[in-house]
């Protein structure tokens, strides 16, 4: 396992108004994109700033439960990605017991920042899903952050051959990443 952090987040990245939230594991300079809805985008930009709404929030909700009944949060995981989907698993602890929750991935990055807890990544995961990019290869080509952002674009105008283009670039990233890794 690997620390994680949330470094990005972009918004309109497609008409259905998901947002891109970038988690970085900076050791290796891998980036994991995970593309999320709007009210998680919320969630995890307040978490991060520390800013509270008038009443709770689900997530200040859900560690002011588990706090009332004695758990403790003690980190959060990202334990696979499969099709696309990542998934998640809570850490808690009462003092003698410890237990693990599945967890969708954006409630538990959004907990993790409320509690102030570390986000872990399987390697695995970061190894399928993350991207790596030395310096030289940045100064060569756009990053995928900057892909993911112009395909956004693009399925907005609904120009789906440079869309294509972008996730035949995305793809090859990828692949060259795998190969690295083999």
């Amino acid at each position: 396992m690997r620390r994680v952090y949330p470094t990005t987040m972009q918004g309109g990245m497609s008409a259905s108004g998901s947002y891109l939230l970038m988690l970085t594991e900076p050791e290796s300079n891998r980036q994991v994109p995970v593309i999320i809805g709007a009210y998680e985008a919320h969630a995890i930009i307040m978490a991060g700033q520390n800013a509270h709404a008038r009443r709770p929030l689900t997530h200040e909700l859900m560690l002011a439960t588990m706090e009332a009944f004695g758990l403790s949060l003690l980190s959060v995981s990202i334990d696979r990605v499969m099709e696309g989907i990542f998934f998640a698993t809570l850490h808690v602890t009462d003092g003698f017991n410890s237990k693990d929750i599945d967890s969708r991935t954006t409630d538990a990055v959004a907990l993790a920042l409320h509690a102030g807890v570390p986000i872990m990544m399987a390697e695995a995961v970061l190894d399928e899903a993350g991207v790596r990019q030395t310096t030289a290869e940045a100064d060569r080509q756009p990053s995928l952050e900057q892909l993911l952002e112009e395909l956004a674009r693009c399925e907005e105008r609904e120009d789906y051959e440079r869309a294509a283009e972008l996730q035949e670039k995305i793809l090859e990233i990828k692949r060259k990443q795998n190969n690295d890794n083999a």
